[in-house]
């Protein structure tokens, strides 16, 4: 029964971890880039929500909720003080990028609003602006990739075994969809 709950309770919280991206997009970590100013993730130009096809649901959201529920779950998965601190490290390197990052989007993204708004404006000069901030996203899902790997670097192979298991069993969970008795619940809240 202990073995499990155990069980249980890593499977969760590694899944909060590698699980669905949108949860990321919370109130405790702001709208982020892909959001507009009413969090609709339409930025008013071009019916485009922002032109960003990951939005806060992409790889840097995902390597977030990896760390956190590794961090989480340090007992039950084992993981030593050296890993701790040096995944805390990799979590805080990750969070500064995508804070960083995130800003510089959302500022390119206004000047490209304010670009379009202009008649005048040279198409080359939107074009530029378009590629400065495809880039600025290119950059930071680069880092959460990287952050990815740094962190499971980090895991002894049965630790890496462990959260990979988990997250196949989250992924055919998700394929198969909610079961009925989930679907009331969530109906009725």
């Amino acid at each position: 029964m202990k073995t499990t709950t155990m069980t249980g309770v890593l499977a969760l919280t590694v899944l909060l971890g590698l699980g669905l991206p949108s949860a990321w997009a919370d109130e405790g970590h702001g709208k982020g880039y892909g959001s507009g100013h009413d969090g609709s993730g339409d930025h008013g130009c071009c019916g485009d929500h922002g032109g960003h096809g990951m939005g806060m649901g992409g790889h840097h959201a995902s390597t977030g909720h990896l760390l956190r529920g590794l961090l989480q779950s340090q007992k039950e998965m084992g993981l030593t003080d050296e890993q701790v601190a040096k995944l805390k490290a990799i979590q805080l390197d990750l969070d500064k990028t995508r804070i960083k990052a995130e800003a510089d989007i959302m500022v390119a993204e206004r000047e490209l609003q304010s670009l379009i708004e202009n008649d005048k404006t040279e198409l080359s000069a939107i074009e530029e602006k378009l590629k400065q901030a495809e880039m600025q996203e290119v950059a930071l899902r680069l880092a959460a990739i990287k952050a990815r790997r740094d962190a499971m670097a980090l895991l002894t192979p049965e630790q890496g075994q462990r959260v990979k298991a988990v997250h196949e069993a989250m992924m055919q969970r998700y394929k198969d969809g909610p079961k009925e008795g989930h679907k009331e619940g969530m109906m009725k809240g």
